[in-house]
């Protein structure tokens, strides 16, 4: 079957000459940009109670039916929706993901990705591989975490990067934590302590699974601010500790577990270190106690793994970085712990840290 008539998404590229397989390539940007604007219009919403006309659709969005026809002919051309006669348009598998009615919808991560904080550094790309630096420092002018914070601080809390960051990574954790819950046992823990736990999801999902444990919950005063509301709905309010902090200052004791969720990728090694010894001094002596990083393992080489396009998204963003097994090994020892399981590789993993006694002190 040739190029020309293959329908119903993009062609089996092993299928492609190398030439073509290389163009092909090529449009990932293209493909990106398509989908970030059907999810800024939230044309899955407008699609979820049943085909609708480009014209309905023009209508419904505000824009012009011809250009806007155009963008979703392509998108169905890569499986997105679907076009049906008459230019009518239907949802289908991937377009119930960007509604936002939905518990595990995707679409501010969708947004997030198509955003300017992650496309202009993208665009630089070469200028950190020829210095080492975080593109979107070079770009911005200024660190992430500062510009999130920033532009968080305006009128409308929907509005600009760092909130619309917020709610990606609450996306994200929702995505997640079914799969990190599902790893691990923690009934075996009286007090569990998220460093770094945002609104307080993941820290509501592993209390739920350990009905007589109490939680302590970690983050910047800003980010904490919208836990209360989020533990009282998940039904653990009464179980959860509040602390207004930050995790490179001393962390609270008193705690036999201290879970790290998808935090050490933002940071390089000498920063990851620094988080973890503050965990290992909050322990203590309590050599029955546990650090839990919950983070991506990277594959080896040549191997299909997501977190090697995320690596690159850390290098940009933050100078952070994914991990091997190895490099995983490396910076809890470095820390004072000892790796105490073998956790899975190409995939968001659960990283046991076990208290060494003859640590190194900071």
């Amino acid at each position: 079957m040739s190029v020309d008539t293959v329908t119903g998404g993009p062609p089996d590229a092993r299928s492609l000459p190398a030439p073509v397989r290389l163009i092909l390539l090529t449009n990932g940007r293209r493909i990106s940009e398509v989908l970030h604007v059907v999810a800024e219009l939230r044309i899955a919403d407008l699609l979820a109670d049943g085909p609708r006309t480009i014209t309905e659709l023009a209508e419904q969005t505000g824009c012009h039916q011809e250009s806007l026809y155009r963008v979703l002919r392509c998108a169905a051309a890569f499986g997105l929706l679907t076009e049906e006669a008459a230019r009518r348009f239907a949802e289908n598998e991937l377009t119930v993901g960007l509604r936002s009615d939905i518990p595990f919808s995707v679409r501010d991560l969708v947004l997030y990705n198509g955003s300017d904080s992650v496309r202009r550094p993208y665009g630089e790309l070469l200028h950190t591989v020829r210095t080492g630096q975080p593109a979107f420092e070079h770009v911005f002018g200024r660190p992430f975490f500062t510009h999130g914070a920033d532009d968080r601080d305006t009128s409308d809390r929907e509005a600009g990067s760092g909130a619309l960051f917020d709610r990606a990574m609450t996306q994200m954790s929702r995505s997640t934590t079914h799969l990190f819950t599902s790893q691990y046992d923690f009934t075996r823990f009286s007090r569990i302590a998220d460093i770094g736990g945002g609104h307080g999801f993941f820290l509501s999902a592993v209390l739920n699974t350990a009905p007589k444990a109490r939680g302590l919950l970690l983050d910047q005063p800003h980010v904490v601010a919208a836990a209360p509301r989020h533990l009282a709905e998940e039904g653990v309010a009464d179980r959860v500790e509040i602390v207004r902090g930050d995790f490179f200052r001393p962390l609270p004791s008193g705690c036999d577990a201290y879970l790290v969720k998808q935090v050490l990728h933002d940071w390089d090694d000498d920063h990851a270190v620094r988080i973890l010894r503050g965990v290992r001094t909050a322990l203590g002596d309590r050599t029955d106690g546990r650090l839990l990083v919950f983070d991506h393992v990277v594959a080896g080489p040549n191997d299909w793994d997501q977190g090697k396009f995320l690596d690159v998204d850390m290098m940009l963003r933050f100078g952070g970085r994914e991990r091997t097994l190895p490099e995983w090994q490396d910076l809890l020892a470095a820390a004072g712990f000892a790796l105490a399981n073998e956790p899975a590789v190409g995939r968001w993993a659960v990283i046991e840290g076990r208290p060494v006694r003859s640590r190194r002190t900071a």
